[in-house]
């Protein structure tokens, strides 16, 4: 992974609002596939990486969600912090937690619809 690039993994949600996340991120970001569904028992994730290096311009507006999200993402340091920016501008971030490492961090989120 270069260190423009965020892994964001969507999960304890509906399939409908974990589309919603990544989809805004894509308005901003090249996610470098489609999203993609991983079930593991009776859990389901979503998840995609995006590109933060060119970012696109559009107009940022708050988006609802039905329930509130967990994400999760990892990559580099000032990446992440790009994505979390960019998060900010259309849910309601709680922090849940972030481990740090030499050249990537991972951040732990619970988004809320505005």
């Amino acid at each position: 992974m270069s260190d423009t690039e965020v892994t964001v993994v969507v999960s304890d949600c509906a399939e409908d609002d974990a589309r919603t996340v990544l989809t805004a991120l894509g308005e901003t970001f090249t996610p470098d596939r489609a999203p993609a569904a991983r079930s593991g028992g009776r859990a389901t994730v979503w998840s995609s990486t995006f590109d933060v290096a060119h970012p696109k311009e559009h107009a940022a507006h708050p988006v609802p969600l039905e329930h509130p999200v967990t994400v999760t993402a990892q990559g580099g340091y000032g990446a992440v912090d790009r994505v979390v920016a960019e998060l900010g501008t259309v849910f309601a971030i709680d922090a849940q937690g972030s481990a740090a490492g030499d050249q990537e961090k991972d951040v732990h989120l619970r988004l809320h619809g505005r």
